[in-house]
């Protein structure tokens, strides 16, 4: 009994189809003409794309469609930047277009500037959320430019005005063929110098002279440097893709170095003011604390008062008890005390010899006295 071949199932055969489709192209630039196009209530585009041989169908999410300008009348001749896909539910190969631009006034140049904003589009290098803040005090700037143009005079001049960072100009040409290596190549050296922010400048100029801040290879060395980049390209009127891929922009380069560096000015107004704050701040701290001490002496003083007068009544007890005993209390009520010559006290009556002489301590003094006879 022979087995029955194995069979794929619909989804299996639309998923390989699918893989083979999405990985053979990737996302292209196709010229054709707008054959029928309908626009849903969701704002969705679905429209064929033709030419002389074979068309195609094709969609574009509302997402993209917005961004169009007019909608392509049928017949009109476009180019679509857009990638194949297999719509599975309806088992039919697609283009899911991103942009559509009549090819009306659009050139090679247009073309490619399209193509390297959807490039770095992609890759997240204008996402707000990648950019860095810049230093508040940066201490080393490097500088990209040109040595010949009047831009570099206007950095340098600004900086030395604003703040006492020091200068470190990386060389480079900003415009012509040889533009795109030699940015590259400065972008690359500033990782080298361990600048704290890099500022890329030019001066004014056309279309033309500002189209090396389009090119993608100069935009994603301005990405790889690993500190925050201001662009400062043209007048305030010019706008590049280097500008959407810096972390700041500035109208112009002078601009760029007043973003970059403080105003020293502010900076010591500021600091005065600080300082005005904390002497104050110090002075009510220091006046609390006087009357701290203050209050402490005062009490240290009642209660040094306080004991020495404790310790005089102790002191005066004391007296009177001793004053109780002294002999001369004895002596005031009468009494007196025999002393010999040398000062010994005379206690018995054989201590007493006719002829000698001793002296008499009654209260008030000595009295001379002398034996007359035992």
């Amino acid at each position: 009994m022979t087995e029955a071949p194995r069979a794929l199932s619909v989804k299996d055969v639309v998923d390989s189809l699918r893989r083979a489709i999405e990985s053979s192209m990737g996302q292209v630039w196709v010229k054709g003409e707008i054959g029928e196009l309908k626009v849903n209530q969701s704002g969705h585009w679905f429209f064929t794309l033709r030419d002389a041989d074979c068309s195609i169908r094709c969609a574009m999410w509302a997402t993209y469609a917005r961004r169009a300008r007019v909608i392509p009348a049928p017949g009109t001749e476009v180019y679509m930047l857009a990638r194949p896909d297999f719509w599975a539910e309806r088992g039919e190969l697609r283009m899911t277009a991103v942009t559509v631009l009549p090819t009306a006034g659009v050139g090679d140049a247009q073309l490619e500037l399209q193509r390297v904003r959807e490039a770095l589009a992609a890759d997240g290098l204008f996402d707000p959320s990648r950019k860095r803040a810049l230093p508040r005090f940066p201490r080393r700037v490097a500088i990209v430019t040109s040595l010949d143009g009047a831009a570099l005079h206007d950095m340098v001049t600004v900086a030395r005005r604003r703040w006492p960072a020091r200068i470190v100009v990386v060389r480079s040409v900003v415009q012509g063929e040889a533009a795109e290596g030699a940015l590259v190549h400065a972008l690359t050296m500033v990782n080298r110098l361990k600048a704290d922010v890099c500022v890329v400048g030019r001066g004014g100029g056309s279309k033309d002279d500002l189209s090396a801040f389009n090119l993608e290879k100069v935009c994603r060395a301005i990405a790889a440097v690993k500190v925050p980049v201001v662009t400062a390209v043209g007048h305030q009127t010019d706008f590049t893709l280097a500008d959407m891929v810096a972390d700041a922009r500035a109208a112009t380069p002078s601009a760029a170095m007043e973003l970059v560096l403080p105003d020293r000015t502010e900076v010591l107004r500021v600091l005065g003011s600080i300082g005005a704050h904390l002497g104050k701040a110090l002075g009510r701290r220091t006046r609390l604390v006087r009357e701290r001490l203050y209050r402490t002496e005062d009490r240290l003083s009642r209660a040094m008062t306080d004991a020495l007068s404790e310790r005089r009544r102790a002191l005066d007890h004391a007296a009177a008890k001793l004053d109780a005993l002294s002999p001369l209390r004895v002596l005031a009520r009468g009494y007196s005390v025999a002393r010999s010559e040398d000062g010994r006290v005379l206690r018995r009556t054989n201590e007493f010899l006719p002829g000698m002489g001793f002296t008499l301590r009654v209260s008030d003094g000595d009295v001379p006295a002398q034996v007359d006879k035992k």
